[in-house]
């Protein structure tokens, strides 16, 4: 995915090696210019020095093509504003990090996909949602230290008829992630997933896992079957 993220702070910077190193094509926007030399020479990502509101900037960084736009700057009125262009040139997902709760319905209302507040931005979230999407966070336990997810088994998918544990042997899946629950839509039945439970298409499978382990269950859980 080609993305651009505003801000090359501690949080911008991060973000953006982690998905650099996870080959997306990264472009940054920093202001301080120190920052922009910074991160190209301890990563070599591209980093555009300017204002991330000017829509010249914006341009500059490939705006026009970016698939995400992630606004992590400290200034919820410049991430604002940076949402509000990114959004009139059409960019699919929109992630801002907010600072001031009395900025959450403008950036709901200017079509904002994702909020992180202060209190629970890390970079494992920002990460899951504009790599996989189709996860969704449910319940925070343990002080953050692990969460329960859920995620659905796709058509085609390469888990499909496997059993848990046959999953949970995987090369690759997780020892620690712990499936606590299956429910199958079609026919709108929950169970608890047992060694020889078999998973199914559409089934929608409820996880406990760290923010670390997700990424990687999910990818296994995820997979689509080559054609």
């Amino acid at each position: 995915m080609y993305i651009v993220i505003t801000g090359g702070g501690m949080v911008g910077s991060s973000l953006a090696k982690a998905l650099f190193n996870n080959k997306h094509d990264i472009v940054v926007i920093e202001p301080n210019k120190d920052l922009c030399n910074k991160l190209y020479e301890e990563s070599g990502i591209e980093v555009v020095n300017g204002n991330s509101s000017s829509a010249s900037v914006l341009k500059e960084a490939g705006i026009l093509k970016a698939d995400v736009l992630i606004a992590t700057s400290n200034d919820d009125a410049a991430n604002l504003a940076c949402a509000i262009l990114a959004k009139s040139y059409g960019v699919p997902q929109i992630v801002v990090r907010m600072r001031n709760h009395e900025y959450a319905k403008a950036y709901k209302l200017v079509g904002v996909n994702s909020i992180s507040s202060v209190v629970d931005l890390m970079v494992n979230q920002m990460l899951l949602f504009v790599e996989k999407p189709k996860i969704k966070r449910m319940m925070t336990i343990g002080n953050g230290k692990a969460n329960i997810y859920s995620v659905v088994v796709p058509i085609n998918g390469e888990c499909v008829g496997k059993t848990v544990q046959e999953i949970s042997n995987i090369p690759g899946f997780p020892s620690e992630c712990i499936l606590v629950a299956m429910y199958n839509q079609k026919k709108d039945i929950l169970t608890i997933p047992r060694g020889n439970k078999r998973i199914f298409e559409n089934d929608e499978i409820f996880l406990i896992a760290s923010p670390e382990d997700i990424p990687k269950a999910s990818s296994i859980l995820g997979k689509i079957k080559k054609q």
